[in-house]
């Protein structure tokens, strides 16, 4: 197919489109003139799961890149191979904590994986996204929020054990990278929304229609 038909079928732009191709973020055309290319399914599988991290996942240009980047760059085992997908889902952020705080942070993220005997190197980059979170909670004053945290990794080893059943059971290197890449970052959407109607419907639950929260009157009153 010509780019203006590849356009059609995926809703992106031309010129977004041969940005793309530009960028890096998809393979240019087999060309079949100086001013022509030609376009297969590949190619339109691509856009889509290019679509779909930048606009679901919220990726930048930039990070899309680099998460498409890890598809093509096998390690030495299967482990290694995933495990190079799932790190590059990992966002790259800034914290304004104190370094004191982070190493406190740290440490506790340390005793976390100690505590529930999970297998991650010292270099995965989610320790020190963890300890970012932990540290920024901490400074907000949200200790109790830090109480759940093993309600959470008990829910989250859960889900990441059917994850890696599930991407395991496609039948080549290949689309289990794009799994992992595409299942990670979509998926953490996908939980953020279930979270979000669980918390509407768990709020729901708790609601005394007769009997208000004196919390809420005393903030009403003047």
């Amino acid at each position: 197919m010509r780019i203006a038909e590849l356009s059609r079928e995926s809703g992106v732009p031309v010129p977004t489109i041969k940005y793309y191709v530009r960028e890096g973020l998809l393979p240019g055309g087999r060309l079949t003139s100086p001013n022509q290319a030609q376009y297969d399914e590949a190619h339109l599988h691509r856009l889509k799961l290019i679509r779909a991290l930048v606009d679901v996942g919220e990726l930048s240009i930039a990070e899309t890149k680099d998460v498409l980047a890890s598809i093509g760059s096998p390690g030495l085992t299967l482990h290694e191979t995933l495990g190079k997908a799932q790190v590059a889902t990992i966002p790259h952020r800034k914290t304004h904590v104190g370094e004191e705080a982070l190493e406190a942070a740290t440490r506790e993220v340390e005793d976390l994986i100690a505590r529930r005997g999970w297998q991650v190197r010292a270099t995965n980059p989610a320790r020190q996204w963890l300890a970012e979170v932990i540290a920024t909670l901490r400074a907000l004053g949200q200790d109790d929020c830090l109480t759940l945290i093993d309600i959470y990794a008990d829910a989250v080893e859960r889900v990441a054990e059917a994850d890696v059943h599930t991407i395991l059971q496609r039948p080549d290197v290949d689309s289990m990278l794009e799994g992992v890449v595409a299942g990670t970052i979509l998926g953490d959407a996908m939980l953020a929304a279930l979270r979000r109607l669980a918390h509407a419907n768990a709020s729901a639950e708790a609601a005394q229609p007769t009997a208000p929260d004196p919390r809420l009157q005393q903030r009403a009153d003047p």
